[in-house]
């Protein structure tokens, strides 16, 4: 039977690598205590995966299958909406010390204090703002045929204080940051290149592959968030906040709906597609930036090797090289 939905199997097969790609350099980021790129990594890909799962459980149905995979499922779509965008932010913000030549992490205390910020702003913020999303969570969750479960966000005043704005102001304030940057860069160049020169852990090639993955994130989230705003404040009435009797009454009810039903709408159709396409596409561009430099490739070399050698298989030596005299 043909799918009702276009993109598959594309989707899925995007997403399953969404989810894979991201993490194989994941480990001389650590090495090198980037932490904003490496909460952005984990944070991306594991919304990848959330996405492969549904885009492959809810295939052409509605059914409930896995109610307790819907609670998680959801949770994760909340925490990355404002975890990517905030990691992106921090890496802007390193990005910017060093181009302002302040001290950027070189001494074990200066790097354990900028991992604990990082770590406030990219893991404890996003649980907090799950957390907050109760109040204006109208009932358990949604199932879309073909995308699978999302957040029942009540279209109410406040969930533009405590859902929709957060993603662009975390933009604002990284395109802030990627404005100082430019400019303390242009500023000093000399004393910047000397820094980077003394730095074993941030090559130039590097600083500049964060700079563009950064300000892509940037380009890509930011205007998709303002739209979803700009999406949930007319596609219905807003309505008032209440009384929290009113907002989670009948909260157990979960919301079924077929393709043939949201698809009719070309508004929700651009909205939904987009919003899950720029999620399994954003750790495929972190690849593109970082998985095929000389370090990486290394590592893709090493694990390559280990997994044949789990196999049983011995990669053959190389030949010995020629005295070139």
């Amino acid at each position: 039977m043909r799918s009702s939905d276009p993109t598959y199997p594309l989707f899925p097969i995007f997403a399953f690598f969404g989810f894979i790609l991201p993490l194989i350099p994941l480990q001389w980021h650590l090495a090198a205590w980037n932490s904003g790129t490496c909460y952005f990594m984990i944070w991306a890909s594991l919304a990848s995966l959330n996405q492969f799962v549904n885009s492959i459980v809810w295939a052409d149905n509605v059914t409930n299958w896995a109610p307790w995979w819907c609670e998680i499922s959801i949770r994760i779509q909340i925490g990355a909406s404002v975890a990517v965008p905030a990691s992106c932010m921090c890496i802007q913000r390193r990005l910017y010390q060093i181009a302002s030549v302040q001290a950027a992490s070189v001494t074990p205390a200066e790097k354990r204090r900028a991992v604990l910020v990082d770590s406030l702003i990219c893991l404890l913020f996003p649980l907090c703002f799950i957390t907050l999303q109760y109040v204006v969570q109208g009932h358990r969750f949604n199932i879309y045929e073909n995308i699978g479960c999302a957040p029942a966000i009540y279209n109410t005043l406040l969930s533009y204080f405590i859902n929709f704005m957060w993603p662009i102001i975390i933009g604002l304030i990284s395109a802030f940051y990627c404005v100082l940057t430019l400019r303390a860069f242009h500023r000093r160049r000399l004393e910047f290149s000397q820094f980077l020169s003394s730095n074993q852990s941030l090559t130039i090639s590097r600083y500049f592959r964060l700079m563009a993955l950064a300000t892509t994130e940037i380009c890509c989230t930011t205007p998709l968030a303002i739209a979803v705003l700009c999406l949930c404040a007319t596609s219905e009435p807003i309505e008032p906040w209440r009384s929290w009797s009113d907002t989670h009454y009948q909260y157990s009810r979960i919301v079924q709906v077929p393709a043939l039903i949201w698809r009719s709408n070309e508004m929700l159709v651009a909205s939904y597609e987009t919003s899950r396409w720029i999620t399994v596409l954003c750790p495929l561009v972190f690849f593109c930036f970082f998985g095929f430099v000389h370090e990486a490739r290394k590592h893709h070399r090493a694990l390559f090797n280990a997994a044949l050698k789990r196999l049983g298989y011995q990669q053959p030596p190389l030949p010995p090289q020629k005295d070139p005299s």
